[in-house]
């Protein structure tokens, strides 16, 4: 049994979870892919994968051997690609996960136009406002944002763009309710939740040092957090990369902008750290970062000033 297939398809099982998926991306019978997981294990002497009825899951063992062997695929395969000195052309599958607002707006059009210039990469796009794990999961690329920077030692992150996180409401909601003119005012408004995010408590000046915003409706979603607002079911913390034309043209607005300055929120382009990147996930990071270099995608801090001053 060929070594190194066993290698490929041990690989798969772990990036899709199943020796059925694992099958069809290497174009044999789940039985055949069974075994050669198991000539595997044999040749090294440790089992990598639990089986259950329900799932495949690589052990620690298997883990450690998955990290270390698709490093060296990857690399075996550009290997493989290069003739001479040539440059290794960006191919095969590219496995994304963007902001789901974001990349609807802006993302999928910046695809749309990769696929037509690298037609030899097939880009496989996740919309979705969770955070995936990279290795884990089989992703090569994440786009993600964050206000307090991006932590993990094991990923690169290169920032493509900066939004800003802005109070705001309705015209709608504000003619009901009325526009809050302090931080306390705050307090008899309802605030849209993201879930799994704190709660923001903000400085009051006055003798309660912080004010605890609260409201009683909590979403997963950006994109339906937006709906809401919109409908005039609150006031929300939302960032410019989902709201950013809903504020210039009118249909949001923001609130105490000099109370509770905008926040920046930094647009980044992550990717597992490796010594050699493959040709695909190189192009790719590259390509997001001139798209979004060249292009205003956002009200700016003094633009959105200037919007709640209207």
């Amino acid at each position: 049994m060929d070594t190194l297939v066993s290698m490929k398809v041990f690989r798969h099982v772990v990036e899709v979870g199943s020796f059925v998926g694992a099958a069809e991306r290497m174009e044999m019978s789940a039985a055949m892919a069974s075994k050669h997981v198991m000539h595997l294990e044999q040749q090294l002497g440790a089992r990598l994968l639990n089986r259950t009825t329900r799932r495949v899951a690589p052990t620690e063992a298997g883990r450690e051997y998955y990290e270390r062997l698709s490093q060296a695929l990857t690399e075996l395969d550009e290997a493989g690609q290069v003739v001479g000195a040539a440059s290794v052309v960006p191919q095969g599958r590219l496995r994304v996960s963007s902001l789901s607002a974001f990349g609807l707006s802006y993302v999928m059009a910046a695809v749309a136009d990769y696929a037509a210039q690298y037609p030899q990469v097939t880009v496989d796009m996740t919309l979705s406002d969770r955070v995936v794990e990279l290795i884990d999961e089989g992703f090569d690329v994440a786009i993600r944002a964050s206000p307090s920077g991006l932590k993990s030692s094991s990923l690169i992150a290169r920032q493509i763009a900066t939004a800003h996180l802005v109070l705001c409401a309705s015209p709608a909601y504000l003619r009901r309710h009325g526009t809050p003119k302090s931080v306390a005012d705050l307090a008899r408004h309802n605030y849209l939740q993201y879930a799994g995010v704190s709660v923001p408590e903000i400085a009051t000046g006055e003798t309660s040092p912080r004010l605890r915003l609260s409201g009683n409706l909590i979403v997963n979603h950006l994109e339906a957090q937006r709906v809401l607002v919109l409908q005039g079911a609150g006031i929300a913390m939302l960032g410019t990369e989902v709201i950013g034309t809903d504020l210039a043209e009118g249909r949001l607005v923001p609130l105490l902008v000099d109370d509770v300055p905008p926040r920046e929120l930094p647009i980044h382009v992550v990717y597992a750290s490796r010594r050699h990147l493959s040709a695909k996930v190189r192009s790719f990071v590259d390509f997001l970062a001139e798209r979004f270099t060249n292009e205003s995608l956002w009200p700016s801090l003094e633009q959105i000033k200037a919007l709640a001053a209207r």
